[in-house]
């Protein structure tokens, strides 16, 4: 079993950079894919970005390649996601998530609440 603590989030202003972090306990998490999850007010979840259980492996939504960087280190259990050029339309709560069986590459169709781990999420709000 894996639990997920997310931090980092904050008000930034649209430029800013930020960086989030997701710290994970129990023994698979190096064995684990993980991801992360946005969702803005009024809107359904959708997916940000997701890496291998090995560092490689990694996908990223569209509008947020270039600008997000997903990583992570298994000797800390922890998943990063650093998010750079931060624009208004990133404002939402980002959540953490992983799944034992899915690839990293099936998190970007895959339904946040069938993942086999996922955290409670922290808010991210970029002013104009």
């Amino acid at each position: 079993q894996v639990q997920l603590v997310e931090s980092g989030g904050g008000l930034v202003q649209a430029g800013d950079s930020l960086r989030l972090s997701c710290a994970a306990s129990g023994s698979t998490f190096s064995r684990t894919a993980m991801g992360w999850f946005r969702q803005a007010p009024g809107k359904e979840r959708e997916f940000v970005a997701s890496i291998g259980w090995s560092g490689g492996g990694t996908y990223y939504k569209e509008s947020v390649k270039g600008r997000f960087t997903i990583s992570r280190d298994n000797a800390r259990n922890t998943v990063y996601l650093q998010m750079n050029s931060l624009k208004p339309e990133d404002t939402a709560v980002y959540f953490c998530a992983g799944d034992q069986t899915l690839t990293s590459q099936m998190f970007g169709s895959a339904r946040f609440e069938r993942l086999d781990y996922r955290g409670q999420g922290t808010p991210v709000t970029v002013s104009s």
